[in-house]
């Protein structure tokens, strides 16, 4: 067995997120730009080097791999690669195969998915009001995202919503999400914006909801248990005691969780990223495109991990936006 990955502060790297494509059928206004340029699809990493950077990583002990965008079910022939990946579930080497997606298109995939050995999946959706979902997303449409959840349950998927906590923009929706997620069985996470792209420091910090004051609001209605679980990303876990629900809260911001970090981030360009909320990125694309020798692409994975931060520095503190990175979420994937 090869040597694992572990990072200058000896954490294991068992969790892999890659981009497939930096394209989305939505414009979601914490995510991109309505007027994207999206990059000529030369400098995309084929879904063969794909594979073949993804086989590499697993590898080299990374058990958790979950596909990202973009949208990555906008990417055409996506399910080759999944399709691919499924050889690893069968022997054993990766321990689960899954995607964050924003829903549009899961009423055509959801079955082809389950078929793969995908069980779970995340659906980014931060409003059920189709004025506010039409908004936020610019071209997004609510029915068709539902009906794409209704398509994954009834395929078997497990689904967790993952919901952006914007205040102003869905604080008055916080029950009504948590009570709809509660309905339907599906676990329910909340996410701190943070400081990426080129949106102004303004809308941002105008944007900003804690979530400690959102957990507070749950707690003047339920009784909210801390939960010990992890599932080896950043979310922290919550039980609400009249419903049985887990909740879960990423807070990026007002608690960093780095200490546990266990994942890198490959965009579809083949640029690792070893923390989203750094600028720090090495290129895999070359040793990747120059030789077909495995060794060559596995010291380029194992110098970029040597170079993994502590941790990112976001800062929303004293009325600027400190910390910040320039590219948007949409480039390294979500």
């Amino acid at each position: 067995m090869k040597t694992p990955l572990i990072d200058p502060f000896q954490r294991a790297i068992s969790y892999l997120r890659v981009s497939v494509t930096d394209r989305c059928d939505f414009r979601c206004v914490y995510c991109m730009s309505e007027n994207m340029t999206f990059l000529p699809k030369k400098e995309l990493l084929t879904l063969e080097e794909l594979d073949r950077l993804c086989s590499t990583f697993i590898g080299l002990g990374v058990e958790k791999l979950r596909i990202t965008g973009g949208e990555p079910l906008v990417r055409r022939g996506i399910m080759t690669f999944f399709d691919a990946m499924t050889r690893h579930l069968g022997s054993g080497a990766l321990r689960e195969l899954t995607l964050t997606t924003n829903g549009s298109q899961l009423g055509r995939f959801a079955d082809d998915l389950y078929a793969a050995g995908v069980r779970r999946v995340n659906v980014s959706l931060d409003t059920l009001d189709d004025q506010k979902f039409a908004d936020i997303t610019r071209w997004g449409r609510l029915p068709q995202v539902l009906k794409g959840i209704d398509a994954a349950q009834n395929a078997g998927l497990r689904v967790k919503i993952n919901a952006v906590a914007l205040k102003g923009f869905n604080e008055d929706e916080l029950f009504n999400i948590q009570d709809w997620c509660a309905a339907r069985d599906m676990d329910l996470t909340f996410i701190e914006v943070m400081p990426m792209g080129d949106i102004g420091n303004e809308d941002r910090l105008d944007q900003y909801w804690k979530l400690t004051d959102l957990r507070a609001r749950l707690t003047e209605r339920f009784t909210v248990t801390d939960l010990p679980e992890s599932t080896g990303g950043p979310a922290r876990y919550v039980r609400l005691e009249e419903t049985g629900q887990k909740i879960g809260f990423i807070t990026p911001l007002s608690h960093n969780f780095c200490e546990s970090c266990n994942r890198v981030r490959i965009t579809c360009t083949g640029e690792i990223y070893t923390c989203l909320g750094q600028e720090g990125h090495s290129d895999l694309r070359a040793p990747l495109r120059s030789s077909p020798d495995d060794a060559v692409l596995e010291q380029a994975i194992r110098n970029a991990i040597a170079l993994k931060p502590k941790g990112h520095d976001f800062d929303y503190s004293r009325q600027d936006v400190s910390g910040r990175v320039s590219r948007h979420m949409s480039h390294t994937g979500g």
